[in-house]
């Protein structure tokens, strides 16, 4: 696999990395254990596109742990720092602890062991928290877009109440998979009224509040831009009630703008796709769950390294597939869309539940 210099002011001096045509380090793996999901949120997986009827992927073109661990391996030897894994909802998988086990003793060639995260609606949370950091799981994000049950039922379409979600966090929290993260997605006449009651009720409790602007993923949620909030409007609205003050970013390719609350509960962040593009600082590559690398949420289709994988492929030939890839990488969906520009190839984006978010 060819490596290029690390860019200048990258965390990560010293380790090989992978670079492409915007100078763009490949730096943060996102890998989706599973295309199922006990929720139909409305802007994910629409119950009307999701039906009972909707055919899953067979067990026989789901990568395996191992085939997923060969994977992350090989990329964490060439510049991979962080690793999350994601669905659909990866606490549907199996035996998940066998994965996270198998992960979390990957090492980076400076010596640091991985940065291994989840993201989950936390429906299954409680039960599972403790073996999950147990087997080696250090973070985890919760998704919860409402503190009232009936938005949050209408948005999950699946009646699931608020109090479960909740008390998946306190499970989370007690067992150490800290700091924990909680992600609101924010759509204008659905849940916007609950920013602030959000912002409350998490101000203090050391969870740290994610406002997520409404974005196109895929092509079956209906996205129009007046459904979203811009975060400069979350922003206001919260700051309004309890005073913010900015935050430096953790590291150059963070996502989430961060504030905090000038009376020191805590912080909250944005994270602002649509309306703040950060295309130009992206350093993720996704492996969706039958073992496809893509490099951007938007994209309209993937590379299969799956084939590669059981066609006998050796950890070199894999190696040269991804580092080729990444080499190749233009993408700058969010930026062009912003700008009005032609957004490329047409056809149907992924779905957010095959590629993970």
């Amino acid at each position: 696999m060819r490596v290029d210099p690390v860019p200048p002011g990258d965390p990560a001096v010293g380790a090989p990395s992978v670079i492409d045509t915007r100078g763009r380090a490949m730096r943060d793996l996102r890998i989706s254990v599973t295309d199922r999901c006990t929720f139909r949120c409305v802007y994910c997986m629409p119950k009307d596109v999701y039906g009972r009827d909707h055919a899953f992927l067979p067990r026989s073109d789901v990568l395996s742990f191992e085939e997923i661990t060969r994977l992350a391996r090989i990329a964490v030897d060439h510049g991979i720092e962080k690793i999350r894994l994601t669905g659909g909802e990866p606490l549907l998988r199996k035996d998940l602890p066998v994965l996270v086990a198998q992960l979390s003793t990957l090492t980076t060639p400076s010596g640091q062991l991985v940065d291994l995260a989840l993201t989950t609606n936390g429906a299954l949370l409680a039960q599972q928290a403790e073996r999950l950091r147990a087997a080696g799981l250090r973070r985890v994000t919760v998704s919860l877009d409402s503190l009232d049950d009936a938005t949050f039922m209408a948005m999950n379409d699946v009646g699931f109440p608020v109090a479960k979600v909740l008390h998946g966090i306190d499970a989370a929290l007690e067992a150490g998979l800290g700091p924990v993260k909680v992600n609101m997605v924010v759509k204008r006449g659905h849940n916007d009224q609950d920013i602030v009651p959000m912002a409350r009720h998490f101000a203090g409790t050391g969870v740290i509040l994610r406002f997520i602007e409404y974005m196109d993923v895929g092509t079956t949620n209906g996205w129009r831009l007046e459904h979203v909030v811009p975060s400069a409007e979350v922003v206001a609205r919260i700051d309004a009630e309890l005073p913010l003050e900015a935050v430096p970013a953790q590291y150059p390719a963070a996502t989430s703008t961060r504030w905090r609350y000038r009376d020191g509960s805590g912080e909250i962040g944005v994270i602002s796709s649509v309306t703040q593009a950060f295309c130009h600082t992206c350093t993720r590559v996704r492996i969706s769950t039958d073992g496809k690398l893509f490099t951007c949420l938007f994209a309209t289709g993937g590379h299969d390294l799956r084939a590669l994988i059981r066609g006998g492929a050796s950890d070199e030939d894999l190696a040269d597939a991804m580092s080729t890839i990444w080499h190749s990488r233009t993408d700058r969906y969010s930026e062009a869309r912003g700008a009005a520009e032609p957004l490329g190839a047409g056809g149907h984006r992924i779905e957010m539940s095959y590629i993970g978010g």
